[in-house]
């Protein structure tokens, strides 16, 4: 037992098996760390094992654990104020809308404060529905938008099913998913029907009633998809070409994962709504928001804007959020992301080149997700998630395996010894799954 806890190990984790319920699991195969302190891309657990976070959590805490100015940041807010409802006016509110307006591409410059990533989602439906006085949206297969009943309806991907029939008005497309091209083709022979697709989707399901399309800048938990470099302006001329809004979900792609405040940014164009969370206040206190443009924002000057919950713009998130992006520029984590993303790209094609167990590998920045096969012919997945998710653990490294994926994730904060660090873990946890593939 360490000067942090007053409980054992043991106590900390009977104490949540007993009275209370892990997400994404079925309760009796949960065997959680049980985490007492962290500190930059380090965690520590009850009995004092280090774990070096490559998840970054949940792909949120980009500037590392604990800084001490968002510390500090929260701490004096909460001497300040703690709370008041969201149609009284605050300082950090004002003043985390006008910094995240800066940093925003184009005519993005009003933003709406939420609770999270799935409540931006909802809330960008919403408004996109009051706006356009259409009620279709569309969203991609392979995506992930959250867990709430509208958020889990744009989401394309399985977790979608258990909580069907879920919100009406939402039709799924498909991805620029290269590697398992849904029409056939390689890399070297694409014809883009991952672009040409969506516009005739858009056709037939009647371009008057659709009234938005929710892409996330680069998709996040369905395995790091880059797009092709025309993909994000084509979309934009589509879009306009129909009156659809586009929205950017960058609640695991935006604040500096990629290299850039958002993913978009890569590709010069301006959606109509960029949807944030995580990486907002990198997970130190819970805040969503949605940025809206100049239109929107100019419709809702005398329209209602109906939306908005008890904690909606909660003074101590917003302080905590104005000080995680200060944070971002004065330790140059943007920078950081971007002088590493070519050294973490070179040692996954490495680590391919290596093991048989690996098909694929994609990066952009600091967001990278190695897919694994039983063969590199058919690409069938391989399931050795759990046995490579034991191995990691005992070797000290946290990390996000869903289904064949493992991502390096780490925050953004992190050195290139750090990540040699991890990468070799994942090396020789690869060994392993080597021993699966035919």
């Amino acid at each position: 037992m360490t000067q942090w806890q007053t409980r054992t190990a043991e106590e900390i984790v009977r104490l949540n098996r007993d009275y209370t319920l892990f997400p994404w699991s079925a309760q009796s195969a949960v065997d959680p760390i049980p985490a007492v302190r962290a500190q930059g891309v380090y965690f520590w657990d009850a009995e004092g094992k280090r774990y070096l976070d490559f998840a970054s959590q949940l792909v949120n805490v980009n500037i590392g654990h604990q800084h001490p100015r968002v510390v500090r940041a929260i701490q004096e807010q909460a001497a300040r104020l703690c709370y008041v409802q969201p149609a009284l006016a605050t300082e950090p509110r004002g003043l985390l809308g006008q910094k995240l307006t800066e940093i925003a591409p184009g005519n993005l410059n009003k933003v709406f404060f939420c609770l999270g990533g799935a409540d931006a989602n909802e809330n960008a439906v919403k408004i996109a529905r009051l706006y356009t006085g259409r009620w279709k949206v569309l969203a991609r297969y392979h995506s992930y938008h959250g867990a709430t009943y509208g958020a889990i309806a744009l989401t394309g991907d399985y977790r979608r099913w258990a909580a069907e029939p879920a919100m009406p008005g939402v039709v799924h497309v498909f991805d620029p998913y290269c590697y398992r091209c849904h029409f056939g083709w390689t890399r070297d022979t694409c014809h883009r029907e991952c672009i040409s697709h969506i516009e005739e989707v858009i056709r037939l399901e009647g371009p008057d009633r659709v009234a938005a399309l929710f892409l996330e800048g680069v998709t996040g938990t369905n395995g790091v998809l880059v797009p092709p470099d025309d993909y994000w302006p084509r979309i934009r001329e589509i879009c306009d070409r129909y009156g659809v809004l586009l929205v950017s979900d960058e609640v695991m792609s935006g604040f500096g994962r990629t290299g850039k405040w958002f993913a978009v940014d890569h590709w010069g164009v301006v959606p109509d709504m960029i949807t944030m969370a995580k990486g907002i206040t990198s997970g130190y206190v819970p805040l969503g928001a949605v940025l809206v443009s100049e239109p929107i924002a100019r419709h809702f000057e005398e329209q209602t804007l109906w939306g908005g919950l008890t904690y909606s713009s909660h003074p101590l998130a917003c302080a905590a959020g104005l000080a995680v992006l200060q944070v971002y520029e004065e330790d140059g984590l943007l920078e950081n992301a971007v002088r590493l993303g070519p050294v973490l790209a070179r040692r996954l094609e490495e680590l391919k080149a290596r093991h048989p167990s690996v098909g694929d590998v994609r990066s952009i920045g600091l967001f990278a997700a190695i897919e694994l096969v039983q063969d590199r012919v058919t690409k069938k997945p391989l399931t050795s998630g759990p046995l490579l998710s034991r191995f990691l653990r005992q070797e000290g490294l946290f990390a996000f395996l869903p289904r064949n994926l493992v991502f390096v994730v780490p925050p953004l904060c992190i050195t290139e010894e750090q990540l040699e660090e991890g990468l070799a873990i994942i090396d020789r946890a690869l060994a392993i799954a080597d021993q699966e593939t035919r």
